[in-house]
């Protein structure tokens, strides 16, 4: 069970009372020129982080020894103050007392929290210089320094120097080749730890539970779990919260929900935050949402992390209610200010629907601080909602405001000039981030393929992706995408059997990537194989959007038949991106009846979605089913639906001048109209011999909108 954070405070307030008394006594009896009395109280002092009268006391004490210098430098290090500690470590030197094991060792645990491999280094060659190099204590600090600042390669090479490496040495190697990801490095040793005899720790198996996160590692787990139980550290804390997340990670939530049942009486809020992220990883929002009830009942206060959690399970529409009713327990319990919490919101409110990005504004309008997530949350939102232009202007004012940009900030900003299509300015920010340094990040290069493969220049998003590492899925993604919507289907699908012969990581989006190149190049067996085999061959569940490629794919091919059927075959109830793509194939192959069987679906799905509306009523104004078309118009307006125009953008010397049908408000709106009498004339006179009928109803025409949203669909 928790201890209530006043029990913390009062706890450490009688510590403080007591260490004052203790020097009370100590001041009376005169017993403060003891240099081993006053190095005790000296060190309860620095426990209690009162560092201003430890220091105080340090400079009184009359003969101090090695232990009374220690005490200093460890106190500091320990308050994160590495260069307060420094410092006493040369006023030492200067005092002429000799440097020993343990005044290293805590310097260098200051260095390793700190990341300052420079300064470790320094140390480093002292440590040589004194001939510690061989100490226990000295030799563990230096290897933990080496291995948390990844230099692994020196950490092993200290390691070696040790004459009789201990559990500590041995932990600290292995978290740090765990830290790196070399996975069979790692268990190389401890292999070589059990075999040497040397006792394995809960700071063994923890790093290495870490190295666990995907389904092929699900056997390794186990065997992991069969060692942790022969050594008794099954009931663990430590152990048992990175198991969960293990097998969480490896995708069985019931193991994780064992050993999560398994450690009744010895959670800790690590645990159920750990079973928490792992029902949410696994989209069991419901246990979650039970799960955040149980610990709060069982006296558990959940802390920013169990906050941050569960709100990021909010943003689907069934969960909304919970979204809105956490937001009002975190203002109820003065939460609010905090700023994870607030970007967690804002994040929730963005990812909800369209209409919420008003909510998420208004919060992040309303912090008093802002940090670079708080930033990059709104503009990723503009820009995934479709409101590029704003995004381009918060991308400014955040350069003007001196915020730092990340690769989050680039990758969103990228991917509106795409949608823009402004190639010059996408330009520009490809030339700013590789001023930054970003040019090479999987999520900046995945934005630069989307780029110049959406403005029809796919040799330059090819060069994007040779410049990557070429190891992550999301660059070979993006180029699989950008061939398939280039027209070069062919390419595409030799690009998947090389990324499957390198052996990257295939995910879900590399089959969306695979059907959609299919589906251009009309490959429709070779498709629906690829839909089989997913899960088969790939371990990949098909997903929503996977049997929507699936539809486009046999619509394509004017197969509406058993594109229904496939519909009717899925495992999960459809949604409105598989209708849509559904009747934006009988749009094209001029089936009526189907169609109206799959807008009645839409229209009972989403009501107020004006593309249902639009698509059915240009297909029966091509058909000529004028009453048809005429009541559709009618229903329309007593739900008070608005055909919402398409836009086109077009970039002239930088700057983007956007525009819809019969649109006055260009400043140049006059010259425009002149120039487009001029063009229609011309026109005309060029297609008069085929009689091009000009009077097309409003209807009629297309809806620019619903094309982009079938498309991306």
């Amino acid at each position: 069970m928790r201890r209530p954070l006043n029990s913390l405070i009062q706890s450490s307030a009688y510590a403080f009372c007591k260490v004052l008394t203790t020097h009370c006594h100590a001041l009376k009896l005169g017993t403060l020129a003891d240099v081993y009395t006053a190095n005790k109280i000296l060190n309860a002092y620095t426990r209690c982080k009162e560092l201003h009268i430890a220091r105080k006391l340090f400079d009184e004490i009359p003969h101090r020894d090695t232990v009374s210098w220690n005490t200093m430098i460890a106190g500091f290090v320990n308050c994160g103050n590495l260069e307060t500690a420094c410092k006493i470590l040369k006023n030492m030197r200067r005092c002429d007392f000799d440097f020993d094991g343990y005044s290293f060792g805590s310097l260098l645990k200051g260095v390793a929290s700190a990341y300052r491999l420079e300064v470790g280094q320094q140390l480093h060659s002292m440590v040589i210089k004194m001939g510690y190099e061989e100490n226990v204590y000295a030799g563990s600090a230096l290897l933990d320094m080496y291995a948390k600042c990844e230099k692994v390669e020196d950490a092993y090479t200290v390691f070696e120097y040790l004459p009789e490496p201990n559990s500590v040495s041995w932990n600290a190697l292995i978290a740090g080749f765990s830290k790196v990801g070399d996975r069979s490095t790692a268990f190389w040793l401890l292999h070589c730890m059990e075999k040497e005899g040397v006792r394995v720790e809960d700071g063994t198996f923890a790093p290495l539970l870490t190295l666990l996160d995907d389904i092929e590692f699900y056997k390794l787990t186990i065997q992991i779990h069969g060692k942790i139980v022969k050594h008794g550290l099954a009931f663990d804390n430590t152990v048992s919260n990175a198991m969960i997340t293990a097998y969480s990670e490896c995708g069985s939530i019931r193991d994780a929900r064992k050993v999560f049942d398994g450690a009744v009486g010895m959670r800790d809020l690590v645990t159920w935050n750990s079973m928490l992220a792992a029902y949410l990883v696994h989209e069991e929002e419901e246990l979650g949402f039970q799960l955040f009830l149980d610990m709060q009942r069982l006296g558990f206060e959940p802390d920013i992390y169990t906050y941050t959690s569960i709100l990021s399970a909010c943003f689907e529409k069934a969960h909304k209610s919970h979204g809105q009713s956490l937001h009002a327990v975190v203002i109820k319990r003065g939460l609010e200010y905090l700023v994870p919490i607030s970007n967690a919101l804002i994040a929730m409110y963005i990812k909800s629907n369209n209409t919420s990005m008003g909510e998420a504004l208004k919060l992040f309008e309303s912090m008093e601080l802002k940090d670079r997530v708080s930033w990059n949350s709104i503009l990723t939102g503009f820009s995934q909602i479709g409101l590029n232009e704003d995004a381009l202007k918060l991308f400014g004012q955040m350069r003007s405001l001196m915020v730092e940009i990340d690769h989050y900030a680039f990758s969103a900003v990228l991917r509106s000039c795409a949608d823009l299509a402004t190639l010059q300015l996408g330009r520009q920010v490809h030339v700013l981030a590789i001023k930054s340094g970003f040019e090479t990040n999987d999520f900046v290069a995945s934005a630069l393929i989307f780029l110049y493969s959406k403005c029809g220049i796919i040799e330059d998003a090819r060069k994007s992706f040779e410049e990557t590492p070429n190891d992550s899925s999301i660059a070979w993604n993006s180029l699989i995408f950008g061939y398939a919507q280039n027209g070069q289907g062919s390419i595409a699908l030799d690009l998947f059997f090389l990324m499957r012969d390198r052996k990257v990581r295939l995910d879900h989006i590399t089959f969306v990537a695979v059907l959609t190149a299919c589906s251009h190049i009309g490959l429709v067996e070779e498709g629906l194989n690829f839909l089989k085999s997913m899960e088969s061959d790939y371990g990949i569940p098909p997903r929503m959007e996977h049997y929507a490629c699936a539809v486009d794919l046999l619509g394509r091919a004017r197969r509406l038949g058993e594109a229904r059927t496939l519909i009717e075959s899925m495992p999960f109830k459809p949604d409105a991106m598989v209708w849509k793509t559904l009747l934006g194939a009988c749009r094209v192959c001029g089936d009526i009846e189907l169609a109206t069987q799959v807008a009645s679906h839409l229209l009972e799905l989403e009501p107020e979605e004006h593309c249902t509306y639009v698509l059915l009523s240009h297909l029966y104004g091509h058909l000529r089913r004028w009453d048809e078309k005429a009541n559709l118009t009618r229903l329309m307006r007593e739900r008070g639906v608005k055909k919402v125009p398409g836009w086109s953008w077009i970039e002239i010397k930088n700057q983007v001048h956007a525009f819809n049908a019969e649109d006055q408000s260009h400043p140049l709106c006059q010259e425009i109209y002149q120039m487009l009498g001029e063009l229609m004339e011309e026109i005309t006179w060029l297609d008069t011999d085929t009689g091009l009928d000009a009077l097309i109803s409003d209807f009629d025409e297309p809806c620019e909108s619903c094309d982009a949203k079938l498309l991306s669909a």
